[in-house]
């Protein structure tokens, strides 16, 4: 009979650790959840813009209710033996003290060792599936952008535009070749400078790795930067840092991308693509790594608009090389300032008592 009544526990824990891992398979899967799902089980994150932020979106309201699943389960049985097996209860039922001991219940034991197993299998297996849908390079990007980091703000510039969003008609090719030879020739000091070339035979002004575009946006301590960036268009960014690390984070492309100087030679991958931007809109940019004193108001916003305002954008920009990037998104019908970073102040002046929030927002 106990041989039995334990065969019927291992029974039930089993069909538990089925139910439990049944849910882990809708973990990490492509199916939007339910909004009402989405909105309870999100914890706030913002809604994506990206196809790559809604594959992280879908994994991390699923993943919730899977561990909310296994939690509820868990505390049922947790509960039930508080209360079926009670001290009290047991008394009134004139059984013994303990009850019945399973630490040699092999069947039981084997099913609390699998199931854990297998769960974390497959939470890593969608981890992994996520990840790789995020940093693939396979978008063939119409758009490229560098991305500088510096303390404390960013430097955009267009490398690349396909010929559809080009101002030209054909493909454009945004290198500035001249700046771009003054870095190269950074990267060696003269023999005759003192402690030359002491970073592993490189010069500590070494800019080479750098990259520098005739069409650039830069921000300064009175204008927070605006990249305009296409919709429905597959974009390439090329991250590095001119100083100390940075971290290029986009709430609404739901991941960061860490920012560094020399990228190669600190093994990171500089460049991540992402399939499209899926609507128009401003979206806020911040650096998140903590890069030293104005690291809080080092913000950027991402300004989408359509494939036919960027090529509009485009020809402003490479027509008027010397007007500002404000008078560039006016020309396109667009704010001219940044809307989406607020209420912080990008003025470093007056703000070393810490009050770094524009007044009368």
């Amino acid at each position: 009979m106990d041989t039995a009544k334990n065969r019927g526990l291992a029974k039930k824990i089993g069909v538990a650790g089925v139910l439990a891992l049944s849910t882990l398979g809708l973990a990490g899967c492509e199916a939007e959840p339910p909004s009402a799902l989405s909105n309870l089980l999100d914890m706030g994150w913002p809604d994506p813009v990206t196809p790559e932020g809604a594959g992280l979106y879908n994994f991390w309201v699923w993943v919730w209710l899977a561990a909310w699943i296994i939690g509820i389960i868990m505390w049922g049985i947790f509960l039930y033996g508080i209360f079926a097996w009670g001290g009290k209860r047991r008394q009134k039922q004139g059984a013994g003290e303990f009850p019945k001991q399973l630490q040699y219940n092999v069947p039981l034991e084997l099913g609390l060792t699998i199931v854990p197993i297998i769960i974390v299998m497959v939470l890593f297996f969608f981890t992994v599936q996520a990840q790789t849908k995020v940093t693939a390079l396979d978008k063939e990007p119409e758009v490229t952008v560098d991305v500088t980091g510096f303390q404390w703000n960013w430097k955009f510039g267009y490398a690349q535009v396909g010929a559809d969003l080009s101002p030209t008609g054909s493909d454009y090719d945004g290198a500035d070749l001249e700046r771009q030879k003054l870095a190269d020739e950074s990267k060696y000091d003269d023999d005759d400078v003192h402690n030359a070339n002491p970073i592993h035979g490189h010069s500590m002004s070494d800019k080479s790795y750098l990259n520098y575009n005739k069409i650039e946006t830069v921000g300064t301590t009175e204008e927070v930067p605006v990249l305009v960036l296409p919709t429905d268009t597959p974009i390439e960014f090329r991250l590095a840092s001119g100083d100390v690390s940075h971290a290029f984070w986009v709430p609404e492309f739901l991941f960061k991308r860490d920012v560094y100087s020399h990228p190669e030679a600190n093994q990171q991958e500089r460049r991540f693509q992402i399939e499209e931007i899926s609507k128009e809109g401003a979206f806020v940019g911040r650096c998140a790594e903590m890069c030293g004193t104005y690291h809080s108001m080092m913000n950027f916003e991402i300004r989408a608009v359509s494939p036919d305002r960027f090529r509009d954008y485009m020809r402003f920009r490479e027509q008027n090389p010397n007007a500002a990037n404000s008078e560039a998104l006016a020309s396109i019908g667009e704010e001219p300032f940044a809307t989406s970073t607020r209420p912080f102040n990008s003025d470093r002046t007056g703000t070393r008592d810490g009050d770094n929030a524009v007044q009368n927002v």
